[in-house]
């Protein structure tokens, strides 16, 4: 099993009586930030307490130690009340079983009433992984919810966020990532590009200017 690296972000907001524990899993550093980067600083600002969990550093795109200032820095930039490491290969992530007792240890510390993983397909193996060993290791946390990124493929979104507020934000925070920027393999495209029109694309779709999909595992409609 990887260590579990506990890396608190200090970030300036008061807690609002009432408010949730919000957790994101992601492969990579900058998966989360593409994927649900916009609904986390929306609900971040409204004073509900986001957590991050990365599985590797994503040394097969980088230098570790950068990926990693790249990503405090995003992730304070977000508002994320703390950011949790677990040291996985990048390109290898074992079978799911090895990593849930990874992910169960952040979920029994965060206590989430939401949760947001990987959608599970997706042309990257690591997602696949992250993907299944969540679905496990989450099954006790109320709201369960897939994000897209730019590898998945047959993502069919039934739950939409509004992003508006939150847009500049987003790709702020993808702009901390500058060594993955331009990293894309589309022509002429950076990763601000394809998240801008991912963005553009899915508010079309619930009529708003900028939005965020997710295919729900599991939701609770509150009274």
């Amino acid at each position: 099993m990887a260590r579990l690296r506990f890396a608190r972000v200090e970030y300036c907001f008061m807690k609002k009586a009432g408010s949730m524990n919000i957790l994101a899993i992601g492969s990579h550093p900058d998966d989360i930030e593409f994927g649900c980067g916009g609904t986390l600083h929306k609900y971040a600002g409204k004073g509900h307490s986001v957590y991050m969990l990365i599985l590797t550093h994503g040394e097969q795109g980088g230098v570790p130690a950068r990926r990693m200032r790249e990503q405090r820095a995003s992730a304070k930039k977000l508002g994320a009340a703390d950011l949790f490491w677990a040291e996985y290969v990048d390109t290898r992530l074992p079978f799911y079983e090895d990593i849930i007792p990874s992910i169960e240890k952040v979920v029994r510390k965060v206590r989430p009433q939401f949760a947001f993983v990987h959608f599970g397909k997706d042309t990257h193996q690591d997602h696949r992984q992250a993907s299944q060993s969540a679905i496990v290791a989450t099954r006790n946390v109320p709201n369960v919810l897939f994000y897209e990124g730019p590898t998945s493929f047959e993502f069919a979104p039934n739950v939409y966020v509004d992003i508006g507020e939150s847009m500049n934000t987003k790709i702020r925070c993808l702009a901390c990532h500058a060594s993955q920027v331009m990293k894309t393999n589309v022509e002429s495209q950076s990763i601000l590009d394809i998240a801008r029109a991912t963005a553009v694309f899915r508010g079309t779709q619930c009529r708003r200017r900028f939005a965020e999909a997710f295919a729900s595992l599991r939701m609770f409609i509150l009274p």
